[in-house]
């Protein structure tokens, strides 16, 4: 446990947990449309303030209405399928002042090699894809840290009391031997 620990501390930044769309709620102050992103447990929850035109496009595509013309998301999509690409994952990977930042990933196979391209976007725009491709959606443990809510604070509670007594318990020596593992496998 202890290595996990450190490995955790260690990683934070660029630890990506995968997320799923449950759906869309509105801002009761501002009217404001909001897509909510949870994690595969139902532990953590990962609220995005959007507009009326993104959270109509993922409403769509969640109950699965369709329209007779392509919306701008599914022109993109088709752009980047002619274009020999698909849709590998997205990754909402910062957050500044409350804006996030997300990045589209596109793969395509050139002479037998993956070649991947990233295009930032807007969260909303960038999960509006994703759904329609059925692309995983990832964020970076940073960002979830700084705007999830929990939706299970008595497991929240014990892990928060399990790592305060792991935290009581490290020594320097913990740390010395995480360094010499991490040297060995690297060679």
């Amino acid at each position: 446990m202890n290595e996990f620990c450190l490995n955790l501390i260690f990683d934070y930044n660029i630890t990506m947990i995968e997320m799923k769309v449950m759906g869309i709620a509105l801002d009761t102050r501002t009217g404001s449309p909001i897509v909510v992103l949870h994690d595969k447990d139902n532990r953590k929850a990962l609220p995005i303030w959007i507009g009326s035109a993104e959270a109509s496009a993922i409403i769509r595509k969640i109950e699965n209405i369709t329209v007779t013309r392509p919306m701008t998301h599914d022109l993109v999509i088709d752009i980047v399928n002619k274009t020999g690409y698909n849709i590998d994952r997205i990754e909402i990977n910062d957050v500044e002042k409350e804006t996030y930042y997300a990045i589209i990933y596109m793969q395509k196979e050139v002479d037998g090699k993956i070649e991947e391209i990233e295009i930032d976007a807007r969260p909303s725009d960038a999960i509006a894809i994703a759904i329609r491709v059925d692309a995983p959606i990832f964020v970076t443990a940073n960002v979830l840290a700084n705007g999830s809510v929990s939706c299970d604070t008595a497991k929240d509670e014990e892990e928060a009391k399990e790592f305060r007594d792991f935290i009581q318990t490290i020594k320097p020596s913990d740390f010395e031997k995480l360094i010499k593992h991490d040297k060995e496998s690297d060679q």
